[in-house]
């Protein structure tokens, strides 16, 4: 076996109250695509910011090229060919293609920048990675697919050796993941190496050479693609045996509509104020029940989800509630009305980063809790954090602890506790698992169940077509803002879905 490219040995740190890594350790070979997997809370996401500089170790060792190194920063990493592509893009959006590839290193003499030049490199380096995107784009007008090669090829301007893909895959369709994989196939062919990040086990066996397992904080494992399974690797990643990636939604009684979507329409989005984003939407959901949103990318599925929850407008249609219509013109009025929203995006558009996780679980309830109608009964709302971190299984030190330190699936978990404390009579969950580990995208479904056995009408909108019949009591399909089937759970199958979501706009 080829000497390493990287070699971490026995990193080692510590936050306050909590030990991110102990003797933990990552070995990366010449021109090969490795695994890094573990659950949330693992210490991934540490070894990989002391891989790029963004920390520094308290113990262990890094080699890079057959030479111990430091990290003092991300730019001193980057300076080593050490490039890392977030989850979240680190894109400036108002800016073209050309300029975020070449930010802080755009070609030119002095203060002066030849457009030229970088429009010719980034045009180059663009073709390298079989993308045919003009470098004068603006970068907010491209799609999610499109930004992330963007991000891949700053990489490639940066002369890297070594990239680390943090999730690559959370946002993207099926076929944009197949070109993803394809790219990524020829970097590797190209002699570079990279590391990759994720839940997705199915992918790793597809597309990654080697695996390291983190549980923890430590290395419990690692080896060959080749000689792994699935199951084995579940056991390395939990530590306990895992029959199934999801739960099985059993058989229930549900009762009367509760939520009814009549006609819904919308045109216009950012890129043409013509388009049709939602055309005659019509749904319904039922006391008790989960009707999965199933559709590609594009489909209209968060639109929709959006429109209904007030933050988005629609041009026509109606919304029901309890055979009632209701007029939604905000969250504010939709949450009056008994309709709560778990965003696609936790992060930017759930969680309010900066503050404790009390508040953030609190806050929907506020008028539950007040003391004299004016201020927050904190005794009150200490009890119903402690009641939902000891029902939901919220692992955090204390309420005062910064959500954002917090994993990913205790993350979703403290967003589903702020609806499931309001009491909601409608709860959509876009993408309820993107993003969070095995053993939490479980306990996030059983969470879901509990949500639909206590009477909550539920929909949940997914990418992941075994996680959405796994789930579902009914599953609706959509494609360019219509709805072109629905269908029990019990007559579905991944290969019934696809081809339902892929009819035709006319044909439906």
């Amino acid at each position: 076996m080829a000497e390493p490219l990287l070699r971490m040995t026995l990193i080692g740190k510590r936050f306050p109250g909590v030990q991110a890594l102990d003797d933990a350790g990552l070995e990366v070979l010449p021109g090969e695509i490795h695994a890094l997997l573990g659950e949330n809370g693992a210490g991934k996401s540490t070894l990989i910011k002391i891989l790029s500089g963004a920390q520094q170790p308290d113990t262990g060792t890094i080699e890079f090229g057959g030479q111990m190194v430091t990290m003092a920063s991300p730019h001193d990493a980057q300076r080593r060919g050490i490039v890392t592509i977030y989850q979240e893009f680190t894109l400036a959006p108002n800016m073209t293609i050309a300029e975020n590839v070449f930010i802080g290193r755009e070609p030119g003499p002095g203060v002066f920048v030849n457009w030229r030049k970088m429009a010719a490199e980034t045009r180059a380096i663009t073709a390298r990675l079989g993308l045919e995107l003009r470098p004068m784009s603006i970068v907010r007008e491209l799609r999610v697919a499109e930004q992330q090669m963007v991000e891949i090829a700053r990489a490639l301007s940066m002369k890297s050796r070594l990239i680390v893909m943090d999730e690559p895959t959370s946002a993207l369709s099926s076929s944009e993941v197949e070109k993803l994989f394809r790219i990524v196939r020829d970097l590797k062919a190209q002699g570079l190496s990279i590391i990759f990040v994720t839940h997705r086990l199915e992918e790793v066996m597809q597309v990654c050479d080697r695996y390291t397992v983190l549980r923890d904080g430590r290395l419990v494992g690692s080896g060959s693609i080749a000689d792994a399974t699935i199951d084995g690797i579940i056991r390395l990643i939990v530590g306990r045996q895992v029959s199934a990636l999801f739960a099985h939604r059993e058989e229930t009684d549900v009762g009367d509509v509760v939520l009814k979507v009549d006609g819904l329409f919308r045109r216009g989005n950012a890129q043409d104020q013509n388009a049709s984003v939602l055309a005659d939407v019509s749904l319904e959901v039922r006391r008790g029940e989960i009707v999965g949103i199933a559709g590609l990318v594009g489909a209209g599925r968060t639109e929709m989800a959006r429109a209904v929850f007030g933050a988005d407008p629609f041009d026509s249609g109606r919304v029901l509630i309890e055979g009632r219509e209701v007029h939604i013109r905000s969250p504010q009025d939709a949450i009056r009305h008994g309709i709560g929203l778990v965003p696609e995006d936790r992060k930017q558009q759930a969680l309010f980063l900066a503050l404790a996780v009390r508040t953030n679980l609190s806050m929907a309830s506020h008028m539950k809790i007040l003391h004299w109608g004016m201020f927050i009964d904190e005794e009150a709302e200490r009890a119903m954090v402690e009641e939902y971190r000891k029902k939901l299984n919220i692992r955090m030190a204390s309420p005062e602890q910064l959500i954002a330190s917090l994993s990913g699936g205790n993350q979703q978990k403290v967003t589903l506790a702020r609806w499931l404390a309001l009491g909601p009579k409608v709860l959509i969950v876009d993408e309820p698992t993107r993003g969070i580990d095995i053993g939490a995208k479980v306990e996030v479904h059983n969470l879901l169940f509990e949500l639909a056995r206590s009477g909550i009408a539920v929909i949940a909108i997914s990418s992941e077509l075994h996680e959405v019949l796994a789930i579902s009591d009914r599953i609706v399909t959509m494609r360019e803002g219509r709805v072109t089937g629905e269908i029990k759970r019990e007559d579905a199958n991944e290969e019934i879905l696809m081809s339902m979501m892929t009819l035709s706009a006319k044909a439906a």
